[in-house]
């Protein structure tokens, strides 16, 4: 098995947790293919005149539970192996949440840095014209993810909806406000994953108050998991942060409003005052309470593993720890907060959005955020259960608490 390549991993931990939950040979085979995947070659005019070809995907991995939900993803690595891990994660994701929908992703291979706002809207709309009679709030909702905004998510709608002829804003979430946009979506990735750290910190005895933590990947989820981990727990200390550019360490400390604001203003963390600059993998590498892993996936591997010193490792990216790696934390007695249940934020409030676009009636910002606290804090109640119960690790746990919910629906439904 490649140890990189993000799908051959999904496949990895799908099979592990099969093997633990007895599943029968058929319900194990069907689970680990996507059930439907698309490819688009896709025309868009640039400012220049010229036309370019760009590369789309879209993968519905599994509607056992409901309609398919995932983000799309707009990156220069952006590969059909990469897509269908992301949208085996999803469906493992709305399942330990216990949302009724299905897992699916997408994605373009572009560099949206080198895209104008005009090339980028042109790009949207090529992508929907592509795939939209696949999409439908009852069959395959998309959502913004890395490099994807709100601004590309209505460019989308307004495409769908011209194609339709008629209203459907629940087609795509993560949209602006004044389009159907949910309160509270901004930074519902990090907000959960902050409440599980909540639960945990309380496992471990630790106090919120005097925790330190690391960001390793500064863009919208790391940003704001620097500034809500004081405000939800009361306090703690962040010591470090990193981007694509390099990283900033401070013993003393960082203030992460002003961190998140020289970011802004900069482009990156590095060069923030007070600081000295320390590398993506020596943050990795840090003594804190919480580790924030952030950016991409396969950044903590069976190589540094034995050198992570965090006691908690909460996966706001998408799958950035090895299953080799896995076991090592596990057996170092690192608690990992495994990405599908510890971002599962975000989904969570994209469902939210799509539930309120449906009746036509919006929930206050409080109401949201009470509802994600609550969904996040059984997620993490079921998982725990299953980690004491089986004497597993969380990932694992997490895949079997999923996996069950996933595998009985395919059951109840005759498809296996």
């Amino acid at each position: 098995m490649s140890d990189m390549n993000p799908f051959k991993i999904a496949q990895a931990q799908l099979d592990e947790a099969a093997a633990k939950l007895g599943l029968d040979p058929a319900t194990h085979e069907l689970l680990r293919w996507p059930m439907r995947e698309y490819r688009f070659t896709l025309p868009v005019k640039m400012d220049s005149g010229e036309t370019k070809i760009f590369h789309g995907y879209r993968v519905q991995y599994n509607a056992a539970r409901g309609p398919t939900k995932g983000g799309l993803r707009w990156h220069p690595d952006e590969t059909i192996d990469t897509v269908r891990a992301l949208a085996a994660w999803m469906t493992w994701k709305t399942a330990v949440v216990d949302i009724p929908l299905g897992g699916g992703k997408g994605g373009v291979t572009c560099n949206p840095k080198e895209l104008s706002e005009a090339e980028k809207e042109r790009l949207a709309r090529a992508y929907i014209r592509a795939v939209g009679r696949e999409l439908g709030v009852h069959r395959d909702v998309p959502a913004p993810d890395v490099y994807t905004t709100p601004q590309i998510m209505a460019w989308m709608m307004d495409e769908y909806e011209t194609i339709m002829g008629h209203s459907h804003p629940g087609v795509i979430t993560g949209k602006p406000i004044p389009l159907g946009g949910s309160q509270g979506r901004g930074d519902a990735t990090a907000r959960g994953g902050l409440y599980v750290v909540r639960e945990a910190l309380k496992l471990r005895n630790l106090d919120p108050k005097k925790t330190t933590y690391a960001i390793q990947g500064f863009g919208n989820a790391g940003q704001f998991a620097a500034t809500l981990h004081p405000e939800i727990l009361g306090g703690g200390t962040m010591l470090a942060a990193s981007d694509s550019r390099g990283g900033v360490f401070s013993a003393g400390g960082i203030d992460p409003h002003a961190l998140v604001k020289h970011k802004l203003e900069t482009g990156s963390v590095v060069g923030y005052p007070g600081t000295k600059p320390i590398t993506n993998e020596a943050l990795l590498e840090l003594e804190v309470d919480v580790l924030y892993p952030s950016a991409l996936e396969g950044v903590i591997t069976k190589n540094n593993a034995e050198r992570i010193k965090a006691k908690i490792s909460c996966e706001l990216a998408n799958g950035p720890t090895t299953p080799d790696a896995d076991k090592i934390l596990h057996q170092r007695g690192i608690f990992v907060l495994p990405d599908f249940m510890a971002n599962a934020g975000g989904v969570t409030v994209s469902y939210f959005e799509q539930v309120q676009n449906t009746y036509n009636y919006y929930w206050s910002l409080p109401d949201v955020h009470a509802q994600l606290d609550r969904r996040m804090t059984e997620a993490f109640k079921a998982v725990h259960d299953m980690h004491k119960a089986n004497n597993v690790h969380m990932r694992l746990a997490a895949y079997m608490v999923a996996v069950s919910r996933v595998a009985e629906a395919c059951k109840l439904r005759g498809w296996v």
